[in-house]
């Protein structure tokens, strides 16, 4: 008997090494990810920072069921040198088991975008927050700082971006196409002059940082009915009041920004609840607009529902030029942990993007 005892722990020991020793080599879009545990990666929702030549994929910790919609555990993070196998590095940011904590556990925390500051050498994690059992009313953004990172992040703050400040406009733009707060022309500007006074609603979210340093906080406004493009402090944890509208009046989630030979790009979704939609894109020559949008990039069989995904980032490879993979997140909210994740490369034509549905690729495609 002690014989077998030995032998069965010994056994089960081997397996498991040789399972985490198989090495993927490509990208399977929709299918299962075993990180180097052999479980499906955890990290929904997410976006992916590379620093000193490492990627780390931060997202949403789901649990089974549909209390994975909310946040039970916090984000989780992984690390990859090659993109394609990833290492569990543990929750990052944890939830708050003090349920008068605006990142208690229960409390919704979606899209958590990690980026560094280089002059204060801090790591600053933004995302989109909902209260406790308040639903989706509260809508605003939070920030978690770190000094590694993997973290752990300390939670720094939650509120609604840019109190009682009113849009930036570009010189010559003419008064008729500004929000007046005395008259409303829509119900879109009357959305953004009811919440002027407290901030204004902050949900879907991603954060980009320029060529120069400055940093950008791109969420869904005004009932997800704008975007806006809000700029960061020099530190990365608060806004400075200067943010434009784009796309007025269209509902528009699951942003993700990237720029390319000068032009910022960006990639959402419409606003259809978990079921999924087609994608949109726009561009611009200045940060600061004017954006255009230019319908679908998606192309083939499904692209009307993005292949059944959601955009969540835009991922630039690291030493070669024009790769960038968009990211979306196939959501099955009656089972949270189980959703998927679509990765696929995309391509230029000109100055126009295009997607394309892939049963299984390698990052060779980006060599042509």
């Amino acid at each position: 008997m002690k014989y077998y005892r030995f032998l069965l722990p010994a056994f089960l020991l081997l397996s498991i090494i040789g399972r985490a020793q198989t090495k993927l080599t490509s990208f399977s879009p929709g299918a299962i990810w075993p990180d180097d545990k052999g479980v499906h990666i955890n990290a929904h929702g997410g976006g992916i920072l590379y620093d000193n030549g490492v990627y780390y994929w931060f997202g949403e910790h789901k649990i089974t069921g549909d209390a994975g919609n909310r946040a039970m555990v916090g984000v989780h993070c992984y690390s990859s040198k090659d993109l394609y196998n990833w290492k569990d590095e543990g929750i990052s940011l944890s939830v708050s088991p003090d349920a008068t904590n605006d990142i208690a556990k229960g409390c919704i925390l979606e899209r958590p975008k990690v980026i560094y500051n280089k002059k204060t050498k801090k790591y600053v994690m933004w995302f989109h927050l909902e209260l406790l059992g308040k639903g989706y009313s509260a809508a605003r953004a939070g920030v978690a700082v770190s000094d590694k990172v993997t973290g752990p992040y300390k939670f720094v703050k939650s509120y609604r971006p840019n109190p009682g400040q009113m849009p930036f406009y570009p010189a010559l733009t003419p008064e008729g196409d500004k929000v007046n707060c005395v008259n409303p022309a829509t119900e879109t500007d009357k959305f953004f002059c009811r919440d002027m006074p407290g901030g204004q609603m902050a949900r879907d979210m991603t954060v980009f940082v320029d060529d120069d340093g400055k940093a950008y906080h791109v969420f869904s406004s005004e009932e997800n009915y704008t975007l806006d493009l809000a700029e960061l402090t020099p530190d990365y944890t608060g806004h400075t009041g200067k943010f434009i509208r784009i796309y007025i009046g269209h509902q528009t989630e699951a942003p993700a920004l990237f720029k390319r030979n000068g032009i910022y790009y960006m990639i959402g979704s419409g606003c259809t609840g978990w079921a999924p939609n087609a994608a949109r894109w726009f561009s611009a020559k200045s940060i600061w607009g004017p954006w255009t949008y230019h319908g679908n990039p998606c192309q083939g069989p499904d692209s009307k529902i993005t292949y059944g995904g959601q955009s969540t980032h835009v991922l630039p490879v690291a030493g070669k030029k024009d790769a960038f993979i968009f990211m979306a997140d196939k959501w099955t909210p009656k089972d949270a942990i189980d959703g998927r994740y679509l990765w696929l490369p995309i391509s230029f034509k000109g100055d126009d993007i295009e997607i394309s549905w892939m049963d299984n690729w390698n990052l060779s495609v980006f060599n042509k």
